[in-house]
């Protein structure tokens, strides 16, 4: 266990449950990229940062538990639960994510979440459009696109 990266990954979660995107940025190298089943990729700490603050500006924020932190000298991962209101559907949602992290210079340049997309969207979107939909290739490049586009509008107007 390399201590030192375990503790920039509590830091990271820290600072995302106070919504302190400062912190968060700090945590991350300039050269990062960020990838999850909605946001595939994203890269350099302004784009990924835009997002963290896009998904905390919400009404309600965002509630986060971190857990199973393990950390190496190149690599580390964590289970986190984030739990929120969807803003589009003002549904309840209880994300359960693996997240996997890269370390260069001390800092995370590489952050990847997986969560299940189909249990998300049957919470954020609720029935009948999030059960049938939530697994179709269709659906998902829907969702991402939009959440892409809300991501560069957030952007813009920042």
């Amino acid at each position: 266990m390399n201590d030192q990266n375990a503790g920039l990954i509590r830091n990271f979660y820290a600072a995302l449950a106070h919504a302190d995107c400062d912190a968060m940025e700090r945590c991350y190298h300039p050269e990062v990229s960020f990838g999850d089943p909605v946001f595939l990729e994203l890269e350099g700490r302004g784009r990924v940062m835009g997002m963290w603050r896009m998904l905390l500006s919400g009404a309600g924020g965002v509630a986060v538990a971190v857990r199973d932190v393990t950390a190496r000298r190149y690599d580390g991962a964590a289970h986190w639960t984030a739990s929120y209101v969807f803003g589009t559907t003002g549904r309840q949602v209880v994300n359960e994510i693996d997240a996997l992290f890269r370390f260069e210079d001390g800092l995370i340049v590489r952050h990847h979440d997986e969560f299940d997309f189909r249990r998300w969207a049957r919470m954020a979107l609720g029935r009948p459009t999030g059960l049938p939909f939530g697994w179709t290739p269709m659906f998902r490049d829907t969702i991402r696109g939009r959440a892409m586009q809300s991501l560069e509008d957030f952007m813009r107007a920042g």
